[in-house]
């Protein structure tokens, strides 16, 4: 059996969502895990960074909490090598938390975007993106403020030569760098992504390109 968990903070507005597509693919409703527990299950496979505004966004998104006490449990998790998936305000969390380099800014024309979107697997060569095709073309939608990746052109170049940038903008969205939508960290077991993949898993909510993410998970557990 598949075990995985979500963590919820003050603010987060997503994390039924990731869960309703985690039980819906692995057969296993997730635990829900509060910020301020500072241990997560035993024997946890997928850990789910959901999306939101977690703290208000207060400060910066995903400053707040990547402070909460649950965060070092996930560190922990994250180095001991669990698979950690952070969708929009969870991509934001990581990075702030350091388990993913870069930072993501205001958009660019300092509005809100909340739409389906053209995205791009970039590789097919991680645990987050086996059952997709590289190149293949998604539509998932995206529903952020601050969702602009920004890295120096260094990490950029680094993010590029190892295959760590897992997903890309297939149209202008916000204004991030290279179109970056997704990346992985070094170890290629932590994924952070600014669309939506939960919720595109069933056909009848609108499409389902974004099962077959939960589902490559489900095959690597």
């Amino acid at each position: 059996m598949t075990r995985s968990a979500v963590v919820v903070f003050p603010g987060s507005n997503c994390d039924r969502d990731l869960a309703v597509a985690l039980e819906a693919v692995t057969g296993s409703a997730p635990s829900m895990v509060w910020h301020r527990d500072t241990s997560l299950p035993d024997g946890l496979d997928i850990i789910g960074i959901p999306g939101g505004f977690s703290y208000g966004d207060y400060l910066r998104s995903g400053a707040m909490a990547a402070q909460s006490p649950i965060m070092r449990a996930v560190v922990a998790a994250a180095n001991a090598g669990r698979t950690v998936l952070g969708i929009c305000n969870g991509f934001q969390v990581l990075t702030e938390a350091g388990l993913l380099p870069g930072a993501l800014m205001r958009n660019a024309d300092t509005r809100f975007v909340g739409r389906d979107v053209a995205l791009i697997v970039t590789s097919s060569q991680t645990r987050f993106t086996g059952r997709y095709a590289t190149g293949e073309q998604l539509t998932i939608p995206v529903a952020h403020h601050d969702g602009n990746y920004f890295a120096d052109t260094a990490t950029l170049d680094r993010l590029e030569g190892e295959g760590r940038v897992a997903f890309r903008y297939g149209e202008a969205v916000n204004g991030s760098a290279r179109d970056i939508a997704g990346i992985v960290n070094g170890a290629g077991n932590v994924l952070g992504m600014m669309p939506h993949p939960e919720r595109m898993i069933d056909a009848a909510h609108g499409g389902s390109d974004g099962r077959r993410l939960f589902e490559a998970l489900l095959t690597f557990a």
